[in-house]
């Protein structure tokens, strides 16, 4: 079996180097925010669940809400994207996720904040697929795993932000003070972005947009959808991702403080464990892909599995509590789920050309978002149905692993035998290449 990753650069190959690296960075700093204000919640879910005088099924609701939106927003952005270029919408999402987040801070209802968590992720929607373009438009293609799994990297320092800053300034200044200060930092972002960020490097214009209307979009998804790398990548982001996501969203702090009698402090110390164990391992999956396409297939399925093994032992593990080495090493495992869900990107990334890849990204992306969103229902349903028994609602994850990995085995070889004919085709045209 060959390992090494094609290190062939095609003509029209970006050039990369330090100006790339600061136009994509303010990029990155724009999904930075953005995940920062996605998962602000999740250290949240317990004082909202005072302030708005609800349930688990109503706070899950919050997260559910923002989560549909997002996930119904990838292929329209991917369109988006596609055809108005990535500073537009990036720009708009910028705008649309701090109005959401000032609109969280200042709800005085229930109703009112569902909305503004809808549209904060309508903004959050926008973020990640444009950064993917703006990284695949400014470095060489043999790059992209890297640079997907740096971009996810820094989108878990936004979660750290949320467990560190975000759950103490809530601690000490109130829930007002805190989301209304943290709303800041998307107008800081948003004024880099209208400064500096350009779509792509001078002499690599994309190729003249098609006519837009209904047949083009069409055209658009049903191509991309037609690559099976494209939905192998989008059954790999919805096995992988949901798991760490859940946790981290919204599951995790009421499962270790009421399921597993940890105070708040150490509960919160507990997920900024699987953030920094994201960060890491991102690292780690960025390198090991780039040297080893063939490793692709085995790191997405060998998550799975680890998580799947750590769930079960700590959810059925007999007696009142889990041991703290247990759940330690629970939460560094889901900071694999991360990194592995980036490779449903590498899958997709490939398989279609550069004018097709915002739309194969959202379709890509949809995946894991999906996966969350129906595990987050699924949870609330269960814990209030079941007297807020965390075995019995915790185990809804294994019904969508199972599906996941069953869609993965399926689509493996025929997507790897096609982006391995896609790779022979670009060696021949790039041999005949004029000089």
């Amino acid at each position: 079996m060959t390992s090494a990753a094609p290190t062939l650069s095609l003509p029209g190959d970006p050039p990369g180097g330090r100006r790339a690296v600061w136009i994509w960075g303010i990029g990155v700093a724009v999904y930075f925010v953005a995940i920062i204000f996605r998962t602000s919640l999740g250290v949240a879910g317990l004082d909202a669940a005072d302030r708005f005088d609800v349930n688990a099924s109503a706070l899950s609701t919050f997260s559910i809400l923002q989560l549909l939106v997002y996930a119904g927003m990838q292929i329209p952005v991917g369109l988006m994207v596609d055809r108005l270029g990535t500073k537009k919408v990036l720009a708009l999402g910028a705008v649309l996720f701090t109005l959401g987040q000032l609109g969280f801070a200042l709800s005085p209802s229930y109703g009112m904040a569902l909305a503004s968590r809808a549209l904060l992720g309508c903004g959050d929607a926008m973020t990640f697929i444009s950064v993917l373009r703006l990284g695949s438009r400014w470095f060489p293609a043999r790059r992209g795993p890297m640079i997907s799994q740096v971009a996810a990297l820094f989108g878990m320092a936004g979660n750290l932000v949320s467990t560190l800053v975000i759950a103490r300034a809530l601690h000490g200044f109130g829930w007002t003070t805190t989301f209304v200060g943290s709303s800041l930092a998307g107008v800081v972002v948003l004024v880099l972005l209208l400064l500096f960020l350009k779509d792509h490097p001078e002499g690599h214009e994309p190729p003249p947009a098609e006519h837009a209307g209904a047949a083009f979009v069409r055209k658009q998804i049903a191509a991309a959808w037609r690559e099976p790398g494209t939905r192998l990548g989008m059954w790999v982001h919805f096995t992988t991702q949901f798991p760490g996501m859940v946790f981290l969203l919204l599951w995790g702090m009421p499962f270790l403080v009421e399921a597993q009698g940890l105070s708040r402090g150490t509960a919160g110390e507990l997920l900024t464990l699987v953030v920094l164990s994201n960060m890491v391992v991102g690292l780690v999956y960025g390198q090991v892909i780039a040297r080893h396409h063939a490793a692709r297939g085995p790191l997405a399925l060998g998550t799975v599995a680890m998580t799947a093994l750590l769930w079960a032992s700590t959810i059925f593990y007999p007696g009142d509590h889990a041991p703290m080495w247990l759940l330690i090493t629970l939460c560094v495992v889901l900071g694999s789920c991360g990194p592995a869900s980036m490779i449903g990107f590498d899958f997709g990334r490939p398989a279609n050309p550069p004018e097709r890849q915002g739309t194969a990204s959202g379709i890509v992306n949809m995946g894991g978002f999906i996966a969350s969103m129906t595990t987050l229902f699924a949870v609330g349903v269960l814990l209030d149905a079941t007297g807020d028994n965390y075995r019995v609602a915790f185990a809804s994850v294994f019904v969508l692993e199972a599906l996941g990995v069953a869609q993965i085995l399926r689509l493996h070889a025929r997507a790897t035998r096609r982006e391995r004919d896609h790779h022979v085709v670009s060696r021949v045209e790039a041999v005949h290449v004029p000089v």
